[in-house]
């Protein structure tokens, strides 16, 4: 079979395409305590690492408990030392479950947010 000149640029505008880097946004990439999990102690804090670096005066994380109401202690942060990570203290939660939720702006001010859940059993 025979390729014409329209099917070599179509191949190289491809190829460009695959190769053009893509617009960042900060994801969560893990959290502790993990997503979903169950764990058997009452976390000091919820740390969320994210996978491009956060603005601190536009990112935010709180956690709330079965009813809505927010239990942390109010003091979320991008950690000092490695603006990918938003962490917030807690307060000896009591077993149950419990929902983080996130909304970020990246340094390069794309806005992600999302949430999770972890439960905590004796």
């Amino acid at each position: 079979m025979k390729f014409g000149h329209p099917a070599v640029a179509l191949v190289g505008a491809c190829a460009w395409f695959a190769s053009a880097p893509a617009a960042a946004h900060a994801f969560l990439d893990h959290a502790i305590p993990a997503v979903g999990s169950t764990v058997h102690e009452s976390p000091q804090s919820i740390r969320l690492w994210f996978t491009e670096q956060l603005e601190p005066a536009f990112s935010h994380v709180q956690v709330v408990d079965a009813s809505g109401k927010e239990i942390d202690k109010g003091d979320s942060h991008v950690d000092a030392s490695d603006a990918s990570v938003l962490a917030v203290g807690v307060p000896a939660l009591a077993p149950g479950k419990y929902r983080v939720q996130w909304r970020v702006v990246s340094v390069d001010t794309h806005v992600t947010e999302g949430d999770f859940t972890f439960e905590i059993k004796p």
